[in-house]
């Protein structure tokens, strides 16, 4: 039997995730020359680990033998850890939240999924200010929805007028993810503030307000004293979806969590959705032993300020090297403008050339933005370190068309 026609579609057509195909090509040179001999930084896998206090909780539940600890549970998760991140979200919002408004989640991808599941109908829109985390497009595809991208303005910020405009009777969402990923940037409150006034007066206009969905799973990542801001004071039909891969490093354990504003015209029935969609999607429910430890320790800080060290290591390199880019405001990428040449800009042909000299990138194309590259660095100080000679070099031989 074949599979599916527009799989194989997806499978080999340009949307398909650059960043694995880099990060799968990175497992071949790693085999062929050494890891200590490739530089990749392809993918936001940290390489940090996950903060000994954390770790001490976890081998403590799995010690523990409480019965019926492995079988089902309520599709929404165990009560004690949605008010767990209740509270959390509370704090982050300045909001009160209550359990009833959370539901957890297989990671933020899987909130996202649950989400977009439970509002969308096959035609719906759903507006993302690009660039754009690339899977975005496949989970609004995945219920029948079109991804409608706005282009950011030249610092990345929020284009709030060309978000109106784009608003339409069949737009039924705004996904914003701060800090970006590729981009770094933190949208601020001011462009929150605007964003949620456009969202409304659109709203009126339509007879329908659209949901306002934070993807924030980079929210502690931060740098030079910036801050989040919190959505749910200014706009009644938002959302919020987050995980902890990021800030406690274990993007492998799948754990996230939907929190819906408790001023959202339809909230209860929202949360119910998406507990039907947790459901029905296959999830069932989030990973139930997770659930235990994150409900005890989500609060856990891990010392992320090697990641703002390897940032500034990364500027003195780009300076060096004569890479233009902007400087991340939070998260750990950079994106950068391909440089140029006379073999044009393509993001695509840069991120190959890379190749050459055992740098591994992602195109901007796959965010949404071409002419731009991505680079992570949630990696090793001695693997940027060791990088600078070969990117040099690569940036060289590409402005001399050698």
């Amino acid at each position: 039997m074949a599979i599916a026609s527009y799989i194989r579609d997806l499978m080999n057509s340009k949307d398909a995730s650059v960043i694995r195909k880099m990060f799968e090509e990175g497992s071949v040179l790693k085999k062929q020359f050494g890891a200590e001999n490739v530089y990749d930084f392809s993918i936001g896998n940290p390489d940090l680990e996950p903060p000994a206090e954390f770790l001490a909780g976890i081998s403590e539940e799995a010690l523990k033998q409480c019965k019926g600890s492995h079988g089902y549970m309520p599709n929404a998760g165990y009560w004690e850890t949605r008010c767990a991140m209740a509270k959390k979200v509370s704090e982050e919002q300045g909001v009160s939240v209550t359990g009833d408004q959370v539901v957890m989640s297989v990671g933020a991808a899987g909130a996202l999924n649950v989400v977009f599941k439970a509002i969308l109908s096959p035609g719906d829109e759903v507006i993302v200010p690009a660039p754009f985390f690339a899977e975005y497009t496949h989970y609004v595809h995945n219920y029948g929805g079109i991804l409608k991208p706005v282009k950011t303005l030249s610092d990345f910020s929020l284009d709030v007028d060309g978000i109106k405009t784009a608003v339409t009777d069949k737009t039924v969402a705004v996904l914003i993810n701060s800090p970006n990923n590729p981009t770094g940037k933190i949208y601020d409150g001011a462009e929150i503030h605007n964003l949620a006034k456009a969202l409304e007066e659109q709203g009126k206009k339509y007879g329908k307000k659209p949901y306002l969905i934070c993807d924030e799973p980079y929210r502690d990542i931060v740098y030079d004293g910036k801050e989040v801001p919190a959505v749910f004071p200014v706009y009644s039909n938002s959302v919020v979806v987050s995980s902890f891969a990021k800030n406690l490093s274990i993007p492998g354990e799948r754990i996230g969590y939907i929190a819906v504003n408790p001023s959202c015209e339809d909230a209860s029935e929202f949360v119910a959705a998406c507990v039907f969609t947790t459901r029905i999607l296959g999830f069932v429910n989030a990973p139930a032993f997770f659930q235990r430890v994150i409900a005890r320790y989500w609060n856990v800080k891990k010392d992320l300020s090697s990641y703002r060290e390897r940032r500034d290591e990364f500027i003195k390199i780009f300076q060096e090297s004569g890479i233009d880019f902007f400087v991340p405001e939070g998260a750990f990428y950079f994106f950068c403008k391909v440089p140029e040449s006379a073999r044009g800009d393509d993001d695509k042909d840069f991120c190959d050339f890379l190749k050459k000299y055992r740098i591994l990138c992602a195109p901007g194309t796959g965010f949404g933005r071409s002419g731009w590259f991505r680079i992570s660095y949630c990696t090793s100080m001695d693997t940027i370190h060791n990088c600078k000679p070969a990117l040099k070099q690569a940036v060289h031989d590409w402005k001399k068309n050698i």
